[in-house]
C-alpha cells in the first residue's frame, strides 16, 4: 500500500539532492576557473635561446655599469686628492693671511690715530677674506708708505677666498660622485640579481653560449701554472695573470685580492711595469690594435662591445676575472668570447 510522504519528507528529499546538485556544479565550476586560470596565467616559457640572449645582454649591460662605476670611482679618487692639495693651500693661506692681517691691523690702528683712516673697527674685527675684500676700499685709504704690505694683505685674502671656495666645490663634487655610486651600486645589483635567475634555468652548457665564465671549456689539469719564460714584459704580465687565477671577481677591484675585468688587465701589466687605462673602454681604444690573426700573449681582448676585457695567454685561451659570483679562471676562446670579440690590443 503506498504511502503518500508528507510535506516535511518530501522537502528534506528536495534539499538533499539540490545540495548534491549545487556541489556538483560548484566542482564543475572550480574546475573550470582552475582550467582558465592555469591557461590564463601559465605565460610562455623562454626559449633556451631566448634566455641566453637575455643573458648576453644583462651581462653586457652589468660589464658598462661595471666599467662606469670604475670611472667614478677613479673621479671620485682624483676629486679627494684634489681635495686634500686645496685643503692644504687654504691651511697655508689661512696663515699668511692671520699673519698679514695683524700687520695691517697695525697699520690701520696708527693710521688711526694719525687721522688718515676714518674707522678701522671693522677691518679689524673681520676674519672673513671676503669681508676684507670688500672693504678694501678703506684699506687703501691708508698711507702710501704702506700700499706694499696692504696690496699683499688683500692678495692673502683673495688666495684664501679661492682656496675657499674651490674647497667648497670639491667638497660638493665628492658629494655627488658618492651619490653617482651608490646609484650605479644598485643598477648593477639588479642586473647581477636577473643575471642569477636566468642563469638558473641553463645547463653548464648553454650558460658557455650566454655569458663569460659560464661553463666555457676548463683548460687541461695542470695547466693553470705558469711555467714559461718572463723575459719579457708581456711574458711577466702573463706570468701575473696566471697567479691571480682562483681569486673572486669584485667589480671595481684591481688587486690583491680580488678584481674585476679591467682591474685584472691593468694590474697584469702594472706588475710588469707598463701603465695602462684603467677602464676597459680606453684599454681598447687607446693601446695599439692588433689583428687577431696575429695574437700574442699578453694581448688584451676585448667583449661586447670592448665593455668586458681579459689577457690572451696563448693557445687559443685567456684568463679572465668573468663577472661576480665567478673566479678568475683560465678559459678557451669559445662559447661566448668567441662569439662576443671584437678585437685585441697590444700594450
Amino acid at each position: 500500500m503506498y504511502t503518500r510522504p508528507s510535506a516535511h519528507a518530501i522537502l528534506r528529499r528536495r534539499g538533499a539532492a539540490s545540495a548534491v546538485s549545487l556541489a556538483a556544479v560548484g566542482v564543475a565550476t572550480v574546475s573550470l576557473l582552475i582550467g582558465a586560470g592555469g591557461v590564463a596565467g601559465a605565460a610562455p616559457q623562454p626559449t633556451v635561446t631566448q634566455v641566453q640572449q637575455r643573458l648576453s645582454q644583462l651581462n653586457t649591460q652589468a660589464d658598462r655599469v661595471g666599467q662606469q662605476y670604475d670611472q667614478v670611482q677613479q673621479e671620485l679618487a682624483s676629486a679627494n686628492q684634489r681635495l686634500t692639495l686645496v685643503n692644504r693651500e687654504q691651511s697655508r693661506y689661512q696663515t699668511q693671511f692671520q699673519s698679514m692681517r695683524n700687520s695691517v691691523a697695525q697699520i690701520a690702528v696708527a693710521a688711526y690715530e694719525d687721522g688718515n683712516l676714518t674707522s678701522p673697527a671693522a677691518l679689524l674685527t673681520s676674519g672673513n677674506p671676503q669681508k676684507i675684500l670688500n672693504q678694501s676700499s678703506i684699506l687703501l685709504e691708508m698711507s702710501a708708505n704702506n700700499s706694499a704690505a696692504v696690496n699683499q694683505f688683500l692678495l692673502a685674502a683673495r688666495q684664501l677666498t679661492g682656496a675657499q671656495q674651490e674647497a667648497r666645490r670639491v667638497d660638493a663634487g665628492i658629494v655627488a660622485l658618492k651619490n653617482s655610486l651608490s646609484s650605479r651600486k644598485q643598477a648593477l645589483n639588479k642586473v647581477i640579481a636577473q643575471q642569477s635567475t636566468l642563469l638558473a634555468q641553463l645547463t653548464p652548457a648553454q650558460q658557455a653560449v650566454a655569458s663569460p665564465g659560464g661553463g666555457t671549456t676548463a683548460p687541461p689539469p695542470g695547466n693553470t701554472k705558469y711555467k714559461g719564460p718572463t723575459s719579457t714584459q708581456a711574458d711577466q704580465a702573463v706570468a701575473f695573470a696566471y697567479a691571480q687565477i682562483g681569486k673572486p671577481y669584485v667589480w671595481g677591484a684591481t688587486g690583491p685580492n680580488s678584481y674585476d675585468c679591467s682591474g685584472l688587465t691593468m694590474s697584469a701589466w702594472a706588475s710588469a711595469g707598463v701603465s695602462i687605462p684603467r677602464i676597459s673602454y680606453d684599454q681598447m681604444s687607446s693601446l695599439p690594435a692588433v689583428s687577431l690573426s696575429d695574437l700574442q700573449p699578453g694581448d688584451i681582448l676585448g667583449f661586447a662591445g670592448n665593455s668586458h676585457v681579459g689577457i690572451y695567454v696563448g693557445g687559443n685561451y685567456l684568463i679572465d676575472a668573468p663577472q661576480t659570483g665567478s673566479d678568475v679562471e683560465k678559459v678557451a676562446l669559445s662559447g661566448w668570447y668567441q662569439s662576443e670579440l671584437d678585437g685585441a690590443v697590444r700594450p
